[in-house]
């Protein structure tokens, strides 16, 4: 089996080697010109692993595979690293940040090992990287907090219990009801974003993701429109001109499909 999955990857690259020089499209292609198909690539990785299709994991997980050795090859061509050199770096990360695999170091749980890869992240740059250096600019902002949070809990800053966290999300809940009187925009934004990043941190603390557990809610209000759109044009009606009361009707039916 071994062998098969090395000729596949071979198969890939020699692939990718021809498309290099002969295709028109592949030729031109640089890391900028990349980046934005490898993000797209990527949310629809998101989807598909969202949906639970196999399938299209697969498939979504070969396109972003392609980006990977393309990337690899570009670096090549300008004798910076290659595929090989990128796969070397990689297992000498995971065998150096995975001591209580291949060291002798014990662990008591995953939470541990976390703790362990952040504390072994600043070490490989001697102490002297900020914790919050290698959250990445570009990420979407739930997503970016959520990981800011998980960066400076594995150095220790967090609440010592979670049940802790509800006092600061009702106090998040009243600066903001505080603001909204005051009529400040500016303010008010403000008291916003630190209740998101307060109920995201909540979100962290009780083992929820909380970019999946929106796009859960999102796609299940879409459902849910779809729903109300379709009967009602189906009753020959404009949504424009219903009541909320009348819609709310058709919006409860569409519960027994959420399952």
């Amino acid at each position: 089996m071994t062998t098969g999955k090395l000729n596949a990857f071979k198969e890939l690259l020699d692939i990718l080697d021809k498309l290099r020089v002969e295709c028109p499209w592949d030729k031109k292609q640089t890391n900028e010109s990349l980046r934005n198909l490898t993000i797209e690539e990527t949310y629809e990785l998101a989807d598909a692993i969202l949906e639970g299709d196999d399938e299209s994991i697969k498939k979504e997980l070969g396109d972003l595979l392609l980006h990977v050795v393309f990337y690899a090859k570009i670096g090549e061509e300008k004798e910076a690293f290659n595929i090989e050199s990128v796969i070397k770096s990689l297992n000498e990360k995971l065998i150096y940040r995975h001591p209580h695999i291949f060291s002798d170091t014990k662990v008591a749980d995953s939470k541990e090992v976390e703790e362990n890869w952040e504390r072994l992240k600043l070490k490989e740059k001697g102490g002297n990287k900020s914790v919050l250096e290698g959250v990445p600019k570009s990420l979407p902002a739930m997503i970016k907090a959520n990981r800011i949070q998980d960066k400076v809990r594995g150095v220790g800053f967090d609440w010592e219990h979670k049940e802790q966290v509800w006092d600061k999300v009702s106090e998040e809940i009243n600066e903001v009801r505080d603001e909204i009187i005051s009529g400040d925009q500016d303010k008010i934004e403000a008291e916003f974003g630190d209740l998101f990043f307060s109920l995201i941190n909540t979100a962290r603390l009780y083992g929820v993701d909380p970019e999946t557990a929106l796009e859960r809610t999102n796609k299940k209000f879409t459902k849910r429109f779809n729903y109300l759109e379709k009967e009602t044009i189906s009753k020959g009606k404009d949504l424009k001109e219903m009541s909320l009361e009348e819609m709310d009707i058709i919006w409860e039916k569409s519960k027994q499909f959420d399952k």
